[in-house]
């Protein structure tokens, strides 16, 4: 079986991502190959998506589109896609039909300006806006909950499960009683600094250790999708952190599923040191390599090369120690693929190694 897996560029100064799969007989008819989006970036990436379908899929057709979550740097696109090509399926959660407070935000329409921050509630709007055309247009709508699958499986659903996504529901800064974010405000107040103390690593040295903070709920609410081809697996992670990482892992280590077959992971949430730990790495990848040996590909979407944040570089290094160098949007198209029928594109050069990351 054939694939690929295109990271497509999203945003100037925000990273977002917008993934296109397709999968099957590359070199056959349409009706032989399977067309799969996850996110859509910011609203402008939508088109890029609709033009990266007819320029190297040859369709505006779409078996499942997906929506990970309700971040603006992953759903804005969505409404050009759904607007301007035919889905067959779409995949987003429906936050509102599981809790009354957010419920009660739309009952006339759209989440308030009073109850939540400017960007969460457009990334909200977008999504009921989304459902709306989405009913329009007469595309099915589930939502992707641990367990959900399509096509025999060749792409199946590892997280959230009904419950977690519920449980972080109250968690999400739309709801009336979220209070700000201390966190998110130290946050912001650290990037507008330019000086960044960094930390010597060696292959022998590594400095990435368990988070000391989470992710936000709305990132851990992420789908975790795992696309099977053959005997060859994608990981994709979208912005997901260690809560919804781990119970994820823990579903593939009952199944007693073969991690080795997954050759190809997405990096969470733009490379953040927030979102994975070194203990995780090794129960995902394998254990730190003795001397670099490729065995995986990981790619992340970041906006920009210059970007002192994403991908952090502990993560990169750490990514790398097991097998998997990491390779960057960073303004460009990327493209892992087996039996593609090719496109006179370059080789794709992964992050190097780096002797000083951030502390």
């Amino acid at each position: 079986m054939g694939y690929e897996i295109d990271f497509l560029p999203v945003g100037k100064e925000k990273s977002g991502d917008a993934i296109l799969v397709r999968y099957g007989n590359l070199h056959g008819a349409r009706a032989e190959q399977k067309v799969v989006l996850v996110d859509a970036g910011y609203p402008e990436t939508g088109k890029a998506v609709v033009d990266h379908l007819v320029r190297y899929y040859g369709t505006k057709e779409i078996d499942l589109v997906i929506s990970t979550h309700p971040d603006q740097d992953h759903i804005g696109g969505m409404e050009t896609v759904l607007n301007e090509c035919t889905v067959r399926q779409l995949w987003m959660h429906q936050p509102w039909k599981h809790t009354n407070d957010i419920a009660e935000m739309f009952r006339h329409g759209h989440v308030t300006d009073e109850s939540v921050k400017t960007s969460l509630r457009k990334s909200l709007d977008e999504a009921h806006d989304l459902e709306a055309i989405a009913n329009k247009r007469g595309i099915p709508i589930v939502e992707p909950f641990t367990g959900i699958s399509f096509d025999n499986k060749s792409v199946y659903v590892l997280g959230p499960t009904k419950e977690f996504y519920e449980g972080l529901l109250p968690q999400f800064r739309c709801t009336p009683e979220a209070k700000q974010d201390g966190n998110l405000l130290k946050g912001l107040i650290a990037g507008a600094t330019e000086f960044i103390k960094t930390l010597a690593e060696g292959w022998d040295i590594e400095t990435l250790g368990t988070p000391s903070e989470d992710t936000a709920a709305e990132n851990n609410s992420s789908a975790i999708l795992l696309f099977q081809f053959g005997d060859k697996s994608a990981l994709l992670t979208a912005d997901a952190g260690l809560p919804a990482l781990t119970p994820a892992l823990q579903i593939l280590q009952a199944a007693k599923y073969d991690l080795s077959k997954i050759t190809f992971v997405q990096v969470p949430h733009h490379g953040s040191a927030r979102n994975v730990s070194a203990d995780f790495l090794d129960s995902l990848l394998g254990p730190r390599q003795a001397r670099e040996i490729q065995s995986r590909t990981a790619y992340v979407s970041v906006a920009k090369p210059d970007d002192l944040k994403h991908p952090s570089k502990r993560v990169t290094n750490a990514f790398r120690r097991r097998g998997a160098p990491v390779h960057a949007t960073a303004g460009g198209s990327k493209c892992h693929f087996e039996s593609s029928p090719g496109r006179g594109w370059g080789p794709s050069i992964p992050l190097p190694f780096y002797s000083e990351v951030e502390e």
